[in-house]
């Protein structure tokens, strides 16, 4: 009995989605991260890659509404979907406020697990315009920060929501 060598068209999928508003499609190995193909298929590098084992949150981007780490999508899981990532935040302007909290409450230090951190809370925020604290803590407990210990970001989240309860109709919406 032969057995049939792979050929090499069955070792890579077209995969098709959307990221940041985007429409794209990546001829990628079905191994490959979302992680990978952001970085090194699409150029978009704001996307971190820590310890790529799903531990860490420095890959962290929104993929259909929810925040998930990167490194552990693979290209199939990809297909069809919408994923937000950290330049897409950045091209938001009411969203651009998070990033410039982070500067100005000083959340910012090394900077690496900044990118994660961000889409965490902005994935909060989606679904919970006016979070406590303790609910800011438990939606970015999925990314560890070694430099801040972590009351400078939940002030720059919590700088956020407060500024935005202060703009009138915003909080309404």
């Amino acid at each position: 009995m032969e057995i049939e060598e792979p050929k090499p068209q069955d070792q890579f999928w077209n995969v098709r989605f959307t990221v940041n508003g985007m429409k794209v499609k990546v001829l990628v190995n079905p191994y490959t991260s979302l992680a990978e193909i952001l970085r090194d298929h699409l150029g978009l590098r704001g996307t971190k890659i820590g310890c790529n084992d799903g531990e860490c949150g420095a890959c962290t981007v929104i993929m259909n509404g929810l925040p998930v780490n990167s490194c552990l999508v693979l290209a199939p899981q990809l297909d069809g979907s919408e994923v937000l990532t950290i330049e897409g935040v950045e091209a938001i302007p009411e969203l651009a406020q998070i990033q410039q909290n982070f500067v100005k409450f000083g959340a910012v230090q090394c900077g690496f697990c900044t990118p994660g951190m961000i889409m965490s809370a902005v994935a909060l925020l989606s679904k919970n315009e006016h979070p406590s604290d303790d609910e800011i803590r438990e939606a970015i407990a999925g990314n560890l920060c070694r430099c801040t210990g972590y009351q400078k970001i939940v002030d720059a989240i919590r700088g956020y929501v407060v500024a935005m309860e202060a703009v009138p109709g915003e909080s309404d919406q």
